[in-house]
């Protein structure tokens, strides 16, 4: 194959920038799986950099799953996932602020359904873990921490919990590229706590198997998170304890009405 043409590297941390550049050949479609990579020594000449800094870059795309270094072959790229296709944008949609508006949009439109599959699907032993999720939570709030890591992995496990593979690797990589927005929501005065009781209101309706009430709640959780990451907020009105319902925010389509579930 025809190597694309790359960009001489002058960032101070030389191999992140070589893990860029590749990661960015492979989300466009210039490297497809399979495709072997020029040995070291090419890739060194054709991005201007010592043969250790390439060793580096290598090392680490082979650690995030992008490429397999076979003994004795040289460096191939693996098959390709959702994640692994939509973390080199990460850097790129983290500046635009119309992109995180977007991500938001994804969450509002996919984590409510999700949390009414979880309400319908959920065995004992993961609405336990979602239990066991929330008390750690609880305790880092009490001690003044974010409870960050405990947030996102209340997202995940509801998405587990939903028992399709599918919605589970795309809610993990949306939860991972709005980490920095969501960490610095966090840092509002109050917002942990109404977050932790958001959460508890979400679990509670899992656990009575109640569908429609963890979407309703899923869903007023999310439309409060956004409002106040894309500023629609104040942050008083974040800290206020409540569960109450918050108003879309502008640029929302308008749900269409929801359709009663005949009795069970």
């Amino acid at each position: 194959m025809n190597w694309p043409s790359v960009e001489p590297v002058k960032s101070t941390r030389i191999y992140a920038e070589i893990v860029r550049q590749i990661r960015g050949l492979i989300a466009d479609g210039q490297l497809k799986s399979g495709d072997r990579l020029p040995p070291e020594r090419d890739l060194a000449e054709r991005f201007r950099v010592s043969r250790t800094s390439v060793r580096e870059a290598l090392r680490a795309l082979e650690s995030t799953g992008l490429i397999e270094i076979r003994a004795g072959e040289g460096a191939f790229v693996r098959g390709i996932s959702v994640e692994s296709l939509v973390e080199p944008l990460a850097l790129v949609i983290l500046t635009q602020r119309e992109a995180i508006a977007d991500l938001y949009e994804a969450r509002r439109l996919l984590e409510p359904p999700i949390a009414a599959l979880a309400a319908r699907r959920a065995s004992p032993d993961e609405v336990q873990e979602l239990e066991r999720i929330l008390d750690e939570q609880a305790k880092e709030v009490e001690a003044g921490r974010t409870g960050l890591a405990q947030d996102a992995a209340f997202h995940t496990a509801i998405a587990h919990s939903a028992h399709n593979r599918a919605i589970s690797r795309i809610v993990t990589a949306l939860m991972d590229l709005l980490t920095q927005t969501r960490e610095d929501s966090l840092h509002t005065p109050g917002r942990p706590e109404r977050s932790h009781q958001d959460h508890r209101r979400i679990l509670a309706a899992i656990q009575a198997r109640g569908e429609e009430a963890a979407q309703d709640a899923m869903l007023d959780h999310l439309v409060g998170v956004e409002r106040l990451v894309m500023g629609r907020e104040a942050p008083d009105e974040a800290g206020d304890g409540g569960a109450a319902r918050a108003e879309a925010p502008a640029s929302a389509p308008t749900p269409a009405p929801r359709r009663r579930r005949p009795a069970r």
